[in-house]
Parts: C-alpha cells; structure tokens; sequence
C-alpha cells in the first residue's frame, strides 16, 4: 500500500512505496506533452523526494501510452489551442503561457530579443536537471516514445530504462529547435549524438541499449517487472550510500561540462526559432496546421523504422 500520495500537482503524480518515490507525468490524452507547469511540478516532486528520509530512489515513468512527447508545440507554432500528444494545447491559462509564446511566436519585422527565449528554456532546464542534481538517484522508465522535449528530461535521469520497441530521439532538430538540455554528448559521446542530432533520426530502445543510452531495453509486456526489479534493488541500500555514490560519480560528470553544454544549446534552440527556416516552418504550421507542417519537415527523410 502507498506510504504517501499527492495529486497536487497540475501535471503529475507522486506516492511512495517501498523506499521508492513514484513521479508519473499524467497528460497521457496529450502524450503527456512539456507544459509550462512541467518543470515546476517536476522539480517540487524531486526535492520532496529528496527531502523524505524514507525515500531511497526515484522513478520517473509517464501515464498512458508513451514517456512524454515533447513541448505542446501547436500553441506556439499555430498559435491556437488544438492537437495531440506533442503538438496540443496545453490547457493553461493564456496569463502563464504569455513568455512561451512570446518566445516562439516572434514577428520576424520586428526585433528579436534572444534573452527572451533563454530566460523561457532556462527555466525548464533548471526543473528537469533535478533529476541529476537530487541527491538520490533517479531512474526514468520509458515506454512508447521519449520525444523532442521528452529526452531533455529523459537524459538527466540517472538510469534509463527502456522498452525495446520505444523511439527515442530529437526530431526538431531538422528546423525549429535544438535539444535545450544539451545532454547527447554527454550520455552518448561525440559521434553518436552527432549521427543523432545531424539527422533527427529517432532510435529504439534496443538501440538505445547496445549505444549506452538505456541500463536496459526489456520487450515491452516485460517493462514494468524489470523495472520494479531494478528500483527495488536500488532501494535495498543505505540511503546514504546512494547519495555519495550519486555524488562521486555526478562529479566527473559535472566537470565535462554539463552545464555549459545547457546554457550553449538553450542560446541555440532560441536561434533556431529564428531562422529563415524556423519562420518557414512557423508559417506552414500557423496556415496549415501543425501536423502539416510536420509531414513536409520530415518528408525528403523517408519513413524509415528506427533500429
């Protein structure tokens, strides 16, 4: 039975059970698409956790079909409010979204202000990096997709674990965004967030096991039992084992420069909305809809399976 439950929160969910804090993004009719609530509701979570001295680890999985899909990206690039998992309507109040969409909904004749959009995606960098700045490790579970947005929160988990039929991967970087977070290079290593990132191509989670992404890529109807196995072991050290364990090795990772990767990539995901061809694709989005303008982005690479 729960130890702890919370609702509380405008994007998730939280309960502890056996040692192990459970926060489960729960916008599943929308793919559980980045609100602007998102970092805010996510980090809360986190330090709650933290916080909890019966709190061991830290599992992060998403309700419904898929991890997370990405920004709601019809608000900003449609400038209305429709669509599905990773392009909908995000159900906030037009008050709250106003910096997003001043953001992305830039009129190219007048003058862009680039600390407007790193001011906006800083602040959602700060509340996913809780992940991999808590003090307690941090497992996210990933079943059907982990998308766009979805990876910049994915990639600061301590573990990822994975199905092996998941995609996972940065479509926005064929026009209109850079992976904020700034996180492939140091999860995957120079040449394998290069193939990624030149292409947008998504992976699989079995690929995403044998390129070191994923701990483990089991089939899909074996995810959860794997994943309630890897957590519950987890759980069954010393708390504060975990915590200098976490802050040993987080201290090699931290001195490639996780943080000056985030703060260049955020700069560039701003410049990126900026272009000749993120107003293109901004254009095709607000006069014929957002998928549309999906389709044409992705249309000359084909419609090829990941791996």
């Amino acid at each position: 039975m729960p130890e702890k439950t919370g609702s509380d929160y405008a994007t998730l969910t939280y309960e502890v059970t056996d040692r192990i804090a459970r926060i489960t993004f729960d916008r599943p009719e929308r793919g559980n698409a980045i609100t602007a609530d998102t970092p805010i509701d996510l980090a809360a979570a986190v330090e709650r956790a933290d916080l909890d001295p019966g709190v061991h680890v830290i599992l992060v999985s998403g309700r419904g079909k898929g991890f997370c899909g990405g920004y709601d990206l019809s608000i900003f690039a449609e400038g209305i409010g429709a669509g599905d998992a990773g392009d909908s309507a995000d159900g906030n109040s037009p008050s709250v979204l106003d910096p997003m969409v001043q953001a992305r909904n830039h009129d190219p004749s007048s003058t862009w202000d680039p600390m407007i959009d790193y001011a906006m995606m800083s602040r959602f960098n700060r509340g996913f990096s809780s992940l991999l700045h808590a003090n307690k490790p941090t497992v996210v579970k990933i079943q059907g997709f982990a998308v766009a947005g979805g990876t910049d929160i994915a990639l600061y988990a301590d573990q990822i674990i994975c199905a092996d039929d998941a995609r996972i991967g940065y479509p926005p970087m064929r026009v209109w965004g850079v992976p904020a977070a700034g996180m492939w290079a140091h999860r995957l290593g120079d040449q394998r967030a290069k193939r990624l990132l030149f292409t947008g191509d998504l992976i699989s989670g079995r690929q995403a096991l044998e390129w070191g992404l994923a701990i483990e890529a089991p089939p899909a109807d074996e995810l959860d039992s794997r994943t309630e196995e890897l957590v519950g072991r987890i759980a069954q050290m010393p708390v504060n084992q975990l915590i200098m364990a976490k802050l040993a090795l987080n201290s090699s990772l931290l001195a490639q420069g996780v943080s000056t990767s985030g703060m260049i990539s955020t700069v560039f995901d701003g410049i990126a909305r900026h272009t000749p061809e993120g107003y293109g694709f901004q254009m095709r989005a607000a006069t014929e809809g957002f998928r549309e303008a999906v389709r044409q982005r992705d249309e000359p690479f084909g419609d090829a399976k990941p791996r």
